[in-house]
């Protein structure tokens, strides 16, 4: 595995998310009044919590699998060379940030938003986007975490497979 392409994928993945973000969130527009951001907030909500606590159970899976994974390659007769062991220690730093960035917006989501009478009509606007980009960078975190866990999985297969054809 080249050093160089353990990180442009997942980081072009990335960037692709959050590009998808962006494009989503300009689709939807601006929010001109409390009450359409209200409604968006809600709806933003609903759909927060479970994404939220499918990629919480995402990201806290993979990190309970890394440590399999270490004791697997220990145990496996063919030396692996630091690189492996540093894809995975990304593995888990990605892991790791995308379940706290889950917990967060889980969090953010559990606040009763529609309660909120005496806010500034401007407010409503700026906790859209917040919690969207929010939204859209666990994503986001979510997509490069596959796809370093690919990269690695895929590593590791050519490193134990004979021959050359994987």
């Amino acid at each position: 595995m080249q050093y160089k392409h353990t990180l442009l994928w997942p980081a072009l993945s990335f960037s692709v998310f959050c590009l998808i973000g962006l494009g989503a969130r300009e689709a939807i527009g601006t929010v001109y009044g409390a009450a359409e951001a209200r409604d968006l907030l809600e709806a933003l909500s609903r759909a927060g919590l479970y994404l939220g606590s499918a990629i919480a159970t995402a990201s806290a899976t993979t990190l309970a699998l890394m440590l399999t994974l270490i004791g697997m390659i220990r145990r496996i007769e063919t030396d692996f060379d630091r690189k492996t062991y540093k894809q995975v220690t990304r593995i888990a730093v990605i892991s790791t940030a995308t379940l706290m960035l889950s917990f967060l917006v889980l969090l953010a989501f559990t606040l009763p938003i529609g309660e909120f009478e005496n806010l500034p009509s401007g407010w409503y606007n700026y906790l859209y986007t917040a919690l969207f980009a929010l939204t859209v960078v666990m994503v986001a975190l979510a997509a490069a975490s596959v796809t370093i866990v690919f990269m690695t999985i895929r590593s590791i297969v050519s490193h134990i497979t004979p021959g050359e054809n994987v």
